[in-house]
């Protein structure tokens, strides 16, 4: 990897890492926060969900500007309005005898900021290296990054909580300011020229000239996400109410139980990212192996679930995400042209997001249902996700590409 990109690289996983604990650390805090501000679960379960589903909206139309206008200009303001919704939440809860819909409107805020600045971190590294393998080892980092957020957001968030209910909402422009800071001084940004830049017009037409073109290995990549992040975020959500009620596990040290599993899926990915280079095939039996190791963990916790077993095999689950994730990265980043690289990958950021909001309702009503039942769901979508890789992502017989070009060959 290019010495001077190395910083650039440490600016921009920084981005990842602050939208993750802007979300995700609030989590084991949901329960302080209805008690505080009396109000229902659902109300309180809003605060999450207003965040994710603005960024599920918002997140194409972020890709699109980043393609047009380029991607500080998009990244940059975004995560200052990221920012300025933690001050608005946590002002709200200080300050305000009723601060509930003040809170709600931070949030929205911040799913705003988040749509236009995390999803816009891949194909900015598409941008900034020549060589594939620089690439996946850039999204790797970055996914790591990611995942880094979530071992971390619900230890953070307790032991904030724990202090002042409301400091995790000031804690989100804190760590904003400090990404912007990086992102300005540190990241350097390929220019684009006047004739890369596209009328929407002529963006609607090439995107749907993609889809006619790679729509088959599109669409899987975009389910697959989908699958591993409703997997990923519906078994951290029973994990949690597991270790409460079953093991009374409570505060600080739930936390550290969820994280082992998300430390294993954060490790696998960084070593993942920095192995697959270039090579297609290599990365298609990777996400096998990966999806099929997450099948195997869920049937086998089917069979034997005690403690030891739980953790150890949600730690397998962990290492089989791990590994995935930067593959799935690395194809979608790579295999779409510079131009149109911010608007598919942001959709794909969608996606994932979808997988994130599904997760934790429908595994709350598969618990209420059946305890097994989350099993034979997690090995079934994982089992899915499986098919979708053999059927329909197939590198085609070129995959030894010229070693003189800079592109990735296209997926059959």
């Amino acid at each position: 990897m290019e010495a001077g990109k190395k910083l650039d690289l440490l600016a921009l996983s920084s981005v990842p890492l602050v939208m993750t604990l802007g979300n995700s650390m609030l989590i084991p805090v949901l329960p302080i926060i209805s008690k505080k501000l009396n109000v229902s679960s659902f109300q309180v379960s809003l605060i999450i969900t207003v965040y994710s589903i603005v960024a599920i909206i918002l997140i194409p139309i972020a890709g699109y500007l980043s393609d047009r206008y380029g991607r500080k200009a998009v990244m940059v303001p975004c995560l200052i309005i990221a920012g300025l919704g933690g001050v608005v939440s946590g002002w709200a809860s200080w300050k305000m005898e009723d601060p509930y819909t003040a809170i709600l409107l931070g949030r929205v805020l911040q799913g705003i900021g988040s749509a236009g600045a995390a999803p816009v971190v891949m194909p900015l590294i598409g941008d900034m290296f020549k060589k594939d393998e620089e690439i996946s080892a850039g999204l790797g980092l970055t996914e790591t990054a990611n995942t880094a957020g979530k071992v971390l957001s619900p230890i953070i968030g307790a032991a904030l909580a724990a202090y002042i209910w409301y400091l995790p909402f000031w804690f989100i422009p804190f760590f904003s300011a400090i990404s912007v800071l990086l992102v300005i001084f540190l990241v350097k940004v390929p220019k684009k020229s006047e004739k890369e830049k596209q009328s929407f017009s002529s963006f609607l037409r090439c995107v749907k000239k993609i889809f006619k073109q790679e729509g088959r290995w599109l669409f899987a990549i975009f389910t697959i996400g989908c699958i591993i992040m409703f997997v990923l975020f519906g078994i951290l959500f029973y994990l949690s109410d597991m270790l409460e009620k079953q093991y009374n596990i409570n505060g600080v040290k739930k936390g550290l139980v969820l994280a082992i599993p998300l430390l294993a899926l954060s490790i696998s990915s960084f070593f993942s990212g920095k192995k697959i280079g270039e090579n297609q095939q290599l990365m298609k039996m990777i996400m096998i192996i990966g999806m099929g190791l997450v099948a195997l963990s869920f049937i086998a916790l089917r069979i034997q679930h005690s403690f030891v077993y739980l953790l150890s095999f949600l730690a397998v689950t962990g290492v089989g995400i791990g590994i995935t994730l930067p593959s799935l990265d690395a194809m979608i980043t790579e295999g779409i042209e510079k131009a149109e690289r911010g608007t598919i990958t942001s959709i794909y950021s969608s996606m994932r997001f979808i997988g994130v909001a599904l997760g934790p309702p429908v595994y709350s009503y598969i618990m209420n249902v059946s305890e097994h039942m989350i099993y034979y769901i997690s090995a079934g979508c994982s089992l899915l996700a499986v098919i979708v890789v053999i059927l329909f992502i197939r590198p085609n017989k070129m995959s030894q590409k010229d070693p003189h070009s800079n592109h990735m060959p296209k997926l059959a």
